[in-house]
């Protein structure tokens, strides 16, 4: 019977906050990043760190958009970072003040206080306030792959009649990765998993050799003959042979459903923050403009303590839960791989589970512990291995080919949700935009000086405007106005650009202040937009 896999693709995206070091911006839109660095990112790095040091050999893929690089390297982040950290800790010494003599929430404060300020230590003092560096240090030991993808996370599909847009996205987001990792890598995410017909080639132009895709693109495929392929156990090629792996679809109801691991009534709490329960004169420095509460980071509640104070979080119990949850997604995936290796033979077969980096700490605070645990436990029993998908190309222009099925894994499976009622009505402005910075490209082939600058700029600011965390931000009612707003700066932005180019005026105060703004790839090229002969 042969090798059974398992990889994991963590995918690391953020809406873009942008910090110019005028000041220091704790809205809840600054705080997002801040938050995740807190609760994913270093937690992340850390249960590497175990792992190795305890001779646990792991293989993980890891998606980190450009843009979350760009965040991460901001030195006015990283400063800005480490004033989050201190407001934190600050209110956690308050909090020990106000609750003393109640030991059941002492220890919950104590919990979280260490945990802050072993994190500050390590940020300062390990990490020298930078994570991607120590990311890289993990790839260069192979434990990880770092998988390119596009520059702003677009959902490429719905820029697929503009294959200059496509291009753009893919070449900046290629780039992007040789600049914070040093390489682009094998493969390319892409957002969404998003798939639309001519992908492939475009891919394959710029040296990919595998992507990603929902599992419906390969089981809706019109040429491919199930009875005759072993379904999502293993890869498929496309006419160019690009290899195609398809996501497995049964991690996001083990994940992400209503009935999903997170959802036990055992684990904390990420909704209830004493940011939004105590009086506002009590929270000080979490209290944003038009008096919006921000996370302390303070939870102090179960899933499963209703709407009153109820029972308070238990670590210990949820870690009992964390070995039962563990054990429960290795024996499933244990069982299906070797079900489909009686079937396939000599032939591997091969799972890829695919999620989001945020629901590991972020919004499943024992999410991390749990993916340790799988580790741990797939080291010990060896029933499957942990792969790379890089490491499973060896029969790249011999596997089946397939036509894939345009689908996502947004929506019901055709990212709809990102182009609805709510959210329709960026489409003719950004489309609008994306055909203008085409013509421009194409009008100004070799300009230098300050035409490029503004060039460049109006570049940057399509890109930003053809992010999908817009009008996801706004389909999901998470941050509406916000997302509205950015949207609507970006096009302005570009707007102004367009209209200084065609009257050949441009206000060099303007462009250097919205250069320090919006100061993501420095090295941006507006000719990626060019039509490609």
């Amino acid at each position: 019977m042969s090798e059974k896999k398992l990889a994991f693709i963590i995918v690391a995206d953020q809406p873009y906050v942008h910090s110019d070091g005028e000041d220091a911006d704790f809205t809840a839109a600054a705080s997002s990043i801040f938050i995740s660095m807190t609760e994913t990112y270093i937690p992340l790095l850390r249960m590497m760190e175990r792992l190795e040091s305890d001779g646990v050999d792991f293989k993980l893929g890891l998606v980190m958009t450009p843009l979350v690089c760009e965040m991460l390297e901001n030195p006015v982040l990283q400063e800005n970072f480490v004033t989050f950290l201190d407001r934190r800790i600050a209110f956690g010494k308050k909090e020990l003040e106000r609750n003393a003599g109640n030991d059941a929430v002492l220890s919950q404060v104590n919990r979280t206080l260490e945990t802050l300020e072993e994190t500050r230590r390590v940020f300062t003092e390990v990490y020298g306030k930078r994570l991607l560096p120590v990311f890289k240090s993990f790839a260069a030991k192979k434990y990880l792959e770092i998988i390119s993808t596009a520059a702003t996370f677009a959902h490429l599909p719905h820029f697929a009649d503009l294959p200059e847009s496509v291009n753009a996205q893919v070449e900046t987001g290629i780039h992007a990765s040789r600049v914070f990792f040093g390489e682009n890598g094998d493969g390319f995410y892409l957002p969404q998993l998003g798939w639309a017909k001519g992908f492939d080639k475009i891919l394959r132009s710029y040296g990919i050799n595998y992507t990603v895709v929902d599992a419906r693109s390969l089981l809706f495929s019109q040429d491919a003959n199930l009875a005759e392929g072993n379904g999502i156990f293993e890869p498929s090629r496309t006419e160019n042979s690009l290899v195609l792996f398809p996501a497995d679809p049964f991690t996001s109801r083990d994940f992400g459903s209503s009935s999903g691991y997170l959802r036990n009534p055992l684990y904390r709490s990420q909704e209830r923050d004493l940011g939004y329960e105590l009086p506002l004169e009590e929270l000080d420095d979490f209290v944003g403009e038009g008096n919006i509460r921000l996370q302390t980071g303070y939870k102090y509640w179960s899933n499963g303590s209703g709407e009153g104070d109820g029972a308070f979080y238990d670590k210990e119990k949820a870690l009992e839960q964390v070995k039962k949850d563990a054990r429960a997604f290795y024996d499933e995936r244990y069982s299906r791989l070797d079900a489909a290796s009686k079937i396939m033979g000599e032939t591997a077969p091969m799972l890829v589970c695919e999620v989001s980096a945020r629901l590991f700490g972020e919004y499943w605070h024992e999410g991390l512990d749990f993916l340790e645990e799988v580790i741990r436990i797939a080291g010990k029993e060896g029933g499957f291995t942990l792969t790379l998908c890089r490491d499973n190309l060896d029969r790249q222009f011999s596997l089946k080919r397939v036509n894939p099925y345009p689908c996502s894994s947004a929506g019901e499976g055709y990212a709809e949700n990102l182009i609805d009622g709510s959210n329709n009505w960026m489409v003719r402005y950004v489309k609008k935009a994306t055909e203008r910075m085409v013509h421009l490209a194409e009008s100004f082939p070799m300009e230098t000086g300050l035409k490029a600058r503004l060039l460049n700029m109006g570049t940057r600011e399509v890109l930003l405007a053809q992010s999908s965390d817009w009008p996801m931000m706004i389909q999901d009612g998470s941050a509406p106005d916000r997302a509205a707003q950015e949207f609507k700066d970006y096009i302005t932005s570009f707007s102004l650009v367009f209209d200084a180019l065609a009257s050949n005026t441009v206000s060099t105060e303007w462009l250097t202040n919205l250069e320090k703004k919006h100061a993501i790839f420095p090295w941006i090229n507006y000719r990626v937009f060019s039509i490609k002969k």
